[in-house]
């Protein structure tokens, strides 16, 4: 017979999460060859979303090896909360006859409901450190969570600093991407820093194509400007078009969506 002196005790459950959601980053650009920088060097923007897949690809498999150890820690918590219940069973009988034997002069009900009692602590205790584990759960994903939104976004500054480190002309489309959300304006400015000024200027018949004839699409560069720095104003205002605006826009949708409620 199982005492129940020796399934009580402590437990420490490292908490893991069973229910894994992938999160996928949207491709910013389109894929295509970058030019040779050198003899030595040739990148496609395939071999960045490779090298990003491949960083979200080992943090998965790390979050699946501990989640597997914390579904087999809980099974065995859950394995001896049972036992706990079955070994009070089994002793149970043995509970009242102690009870009535140590003193409980009014009878055999009288030790049992001291034995009631006994068990209500008891199944009270299992029940807590059940709940427990199930806190410690919820918090160990949370941090997990929070861990791949980081390599997501480690990912993604990789692939546009490196894009563009060997392509200026991929800085076209992040341009091109606000211009789309003025086209209603009847007069563009577009600020830029020296290092895309030029690309810009040769590409501005295709970015003046977003605005009807009559809309006047004027290039400024800005010396003071960071590389990546860039805005658009118009008669509505300024938009800010900058590598770091769109970092962090990407950041804000990631988070959403790991915060989204099933």
């Amino acid at each position: 017979m199982t005492s129940l002196s020796r399934i009580i005790r402590s437990f420490h459950v490292q908490p893991k999460e069973e229910d894994v959601r992938e999160i996928k980053i949207q491709r910013i650009f389109e894929e295509e060859a970058l030019p040779e920088m050198g003899e030595d060097v040739t990148l496609t923007v395939a071999d960045v979303h490779r090298e990003r897949d491949t960083l979200l690809a080992e943090a998965r498999a790390t979050l699946n090896a501990e989640q597997q150890a914390f579904t087999e820690e809980r099974a065995q918590l859950l394995d001896e909360v049972e036992q706990l219940r079955q070994a009070w069973e089994d002793e149970r009988p043995q509970h009242v006859n102690q009870a009535y034997e140590e003193g409980f002069a009014q009878g055999y009900e009288e030790g049992s409901q001291k034995a009631e009692e006994a068990l209500r602590a008891d199944l009270e205790q299992a029940n807590d450190i059940v709940q427990q584990a199930t806190k410690n759960a919820q918090a160990y994903l949370a941090s997990q969570e929070q861990v791949i939104l980081a390599l997501a976004m480690q990912a993604a500054e990789h692939i546009i600093g490196t894009s563009l480190e060997h392509n200026k002309e991929l800085f076209v489309p992040v341009v091109k991407r606000a211009l789309k959300e003025a086209r209603e304006m009847k007069e563009i400015k577009i600020y830029v820093a020296p290092k895309y000024y030029e690309v810009l200027t040769a590409k501005r018949d295709e970015l003046a194509e977003i605005f009807p004839p009559d809309v006047p699409l004027l290039l400024f560069v800005i010396e003071e400007f960071e590389d990546t720095e860039c805005y658009i104003e118009t008669n509505h205002g300024r938009i800010v078009v900058t590598i770091d605006e769109q970092l962090s826009e990407l950041r804000s949708k990631l988070f959403e969506l790991l915060n989204r409620k099933e």
